[in-house]
């Protein structure tokens, strides 16, 4: 796997990595004999959509890479089961958002048990992450945006940030376009009340 995915970087940075449509790659995953360079293929084809979808959640670069590599990790092992029903990208994401969840999860259990809030020590580790570059404006938004559940957080950057479609993420979530969109809203509301209240 390790290789897979350093092969990917490899093609990337040397410009020779060529084009390929869904459906030529989700059959060229299904033959054994050109899953691993169809599986390079579509690494190099869904990891930055992938880092960003799951560092918007996550915001420290160092957790986002882990679960980055475990979310191709899982979709390498998976492949047997992936039948075609949905895209590939909806697939990914999919695994990408469970393994996100999962991390938070975890991360909310240990924070709990030390006595500490999680969302604190997120925002403390992005404006001292050394990939983030955002200004006072960013990092007001990010403060909001941590003041959202987990759940509702995700619709937030899926819908405000990706512009992902309420079917593509009742797809993602298997939860209700209804619902989606209720918590969106809500979402949208509480940033704005926040930022109105604690910008200068």
């Amino acid at each position: 796997m390790a290789y897979i995915v350093q092969y990917t970087y490899l093609c990337k940075k040397n410009s020779i990595q060529m084009p390929i449509s869904e459906t030529m790659l989700q059959q060229q995953l299904a033959d054994p004999k050109k899953r691993e360079k169809a599986f390079s293929q579509m690494v190099a084809l869904y990891q930055e959509r992938l880092y960003w979808h799951i560092r918007k959640m996550l915001l420290n670069h160092e957790d986002t890479n882990d679960v980055l590599q475990n979310t191709f990790l899982k979709a390498w092992n998976g492949l047997d089961n992936f039948r075609g029903d949905s895209l590939l990208s909806t697939w990914l994401y999919r695994i990408s958002t469970n393994e996100s969840l999962t991390f938070l999860t975890s991360k909310h259990a240990r924070a709990a048990m030390a006595n500490t809030d999680y969302e604190d020590e997120m925002l403390k580790n992005l404006t001292s992450d050394n990939y983030f570059d955002g200004n006072k404006a960013e990092e007001l938004l990010q403060k909001a945006i941590l003041t959202l559940p987990t759940k509702q957080r995700l619709v937030f950057n899926m819908k405000y940030f990706d512009d992902i479609t309420y079917e593509e993420m009742e797809k993602i979530t298997g939860t209700t376009i209804g619902a989606l969109k209720a918590s969106y809203h809500i979402a949208m509301k509480k940033i704005t009340d926040f930022i109105e209240e604690n910008g200068s």
